[in-house]
């Protein structure tokens, strides 16, 4: 009896997963769309499997200082801003567009991670997201252990900070070449045409 049970739930669930799915497809699966909130329980829950027991012990061994902390901010803003933005708040346009969209690093949500946690998902990435695995693949890196000190350090950034950051961001050719003509007009030497 508890076999037969058991197996109409697997199939009424099966059903039901497979209406979900032909529902969903005839939308399509855009980026754009809001997660359904099962997509946003699936989604955490791979998030925190992509993330092994053991790492979430896993200890800072990189101590904060002035001098770290400033190259951390530097590569932050030049590796992850384009992104999570300076801030940390994800609000990019690249940030925005992905699917789960980049998460507000300054919020409960990370803060309340681990470093090992922070470490390992900044390190080896998350699938199936917009998170690139940013460190070598065998042994640790510094890099990633330097940012997760900057990434608690998020909710305190000055307005000092900031603007500091903005000259580490990445530019665009077009953007290269219009610093470029107005530093030549600034030194009078107007652009040829």
């Amino acid at each position: 009896m508890r076999r037969t049970i058991t197996i109409v739930v697997v199939l009424v669930l099966l059903v039901l997963a497979g209406v979900g799915l032909w529902l969903r497809s005839a939308a399509g699966f855009s980026a754009r769309q809001e997660p359904t909130r099962l997509e946003s329980v699936a989604a955490r829950a791979a998030r925190s499997m992509s993330v092994p027991s053991g790492a979430k012990n896993m200890s800072n061994p990189m101590p904060l200082t002035a001098e770290r902390l400033e190259e951390a901010r530097h590569h932050f803003a030049d590796h992850c801003a384009t992104c999570h933005a300076n801030d940390g708040s994800g609000n990019t346009e690249m940030g925005q567009n992905l699917y789960p969209k980049a998460p507000d690093m300054r919020q409960q949500a990370t803060q309340s991670k681990s470093d090992g946690e922070l470490y390992f998902i900044i390190h080896n990435g998350i699938r199936l997201s917009g998170m690139p695995a940013w460190g070598p693949a065998s042994g640790d890196d510094n890099d990633s252990w330097a940012l997760v000190n900057f990434i608690r350090h998020l909710p305190q950034l000055s307005p000092e900070e900031l603007a500091d950051m903005k000259k580490y961001n990445p530019m665009s050719a077009m953007e290269m070449k219009e610093d470029q003509e107005e530093e030549n007009f600034l030194n009078g030497n107007p652009a040829k045409k």
